[in-house]
């Protein structure tokens, strides 16, 4: 199977909102009522809603205090204007990121997870939800359904996938939910609630039309490494008598020159 290549020729035309989805406001209703227990676990100074899905997305038990969106498009929701691939933001600065369905949408993916590592804190998390390309809504997207849907420009990246490109960067997959099994390409609303949704959880998990990725960023600490070599002794190991050590002292110390008159300390053996 040849995988085809995450960055795209032509960008994709971009979301505004979800009204632009045919089932869009489910959608939207079904993340923030799975997001609502995600966030309320996250702590810190501040969070960055990507996009202008994920910037209509309301999340009130956040426990982060600053909360921004940036966007490519200006509209009441969002507080900043530009791109995900390239964010204004220093190094080590946000403590959390939400991407709804921003890199099914973007030219190139990696650069917006690469600039996500780049600006997330230590222990910081990201969460990611993406279009299942194995579900129905995924099947219909490459058939002449509802043309005028704009989830026919979007890539639909596999759950796999997506969790490679974070684990590649130091990032722990933290929590992986399925949710919203329906079309999206057809008018009827399944509600999370109905007899055909709860089925579906239960025996098809992995037929969802989306999917929630939560991954926390890893720091390994610089230790230092002891070296493998070992300096050699000066003197040898080997065990000495002490009768044969103390023999050798008095030979060198006594020993006597012929001819020479006895110097005192010297001692005379007789023959």
């Amino acid at each position: 199977m040849i995988m085809r290549s995450a960055r795209s020729k032509e960008q994709p035309v971009y979301p505004k909102n979800w009204f632009e989805l045919s089932q869009g406001e489910l959608a939207r209703m079904e993340l923030e009522k799975a997001l609502m227990p995600i966030t309320e676990r996250i702590f810190g100074y501040y969070l960055v809603k990507m996009g202008s899905l994920s910037s209509q997305v309301n999340l009130p038990k956040c426990q982060v205090k600053h909360q921004y969106a940036i966007a490519p498009h200006t509209n009441k929701n969002n507080h900043l204007c530009g791109e995900s691939a390239k964010l204004p933001f220093q190094n080590n600065s946000v403590d959390a990121f939400v991407l709804l369905g921003e890199l099914d949408f973007a030219q190139d993916p990696h650069q917006i997870v690469r600039e996500i590592d780049r600006s997330i804190t230590s222990d910081g998390r990201v969460i990611i939800a993406g279009f299942n390309p194995f579900s129905l809504a995924g099947v219909m997207k490459y058939l002449p359904i509802n043309r005028k849907n704009i989830l026919h420009q979007g890539r639909f990246f596999t759950s796999a996938r997506i969790k490679d490109w974070l684990q590649l960067l130091d990032f722990e997959i933290v929590q992986h939910e399925n949710l919203l099994y329906s079309s999206l390409f057809m008018r009827k609303n399944l509600g999370s609630e109905s007899r055909i949704q709860k089925l579906c959880k239960r025996y098809l998990p992995w037929f969802s039309s989306m999917y929630i990725i939560v991954a926390r960023k890893r720091e390994i600490p610089l230790s230092p490494i002891k070296p493998a070599w070992k300096l050699k002794p000066k003197f040898s190991a080997q065990p000495v008598s002490a009768c044969s050590s103390n023999a050798a002292r008095e030979s060198s110390y006594f020993t006597r020159i012929p001819g020479d008159a006895p110097e005192c300390g010297s001692k005379i053996y007789k023959s």
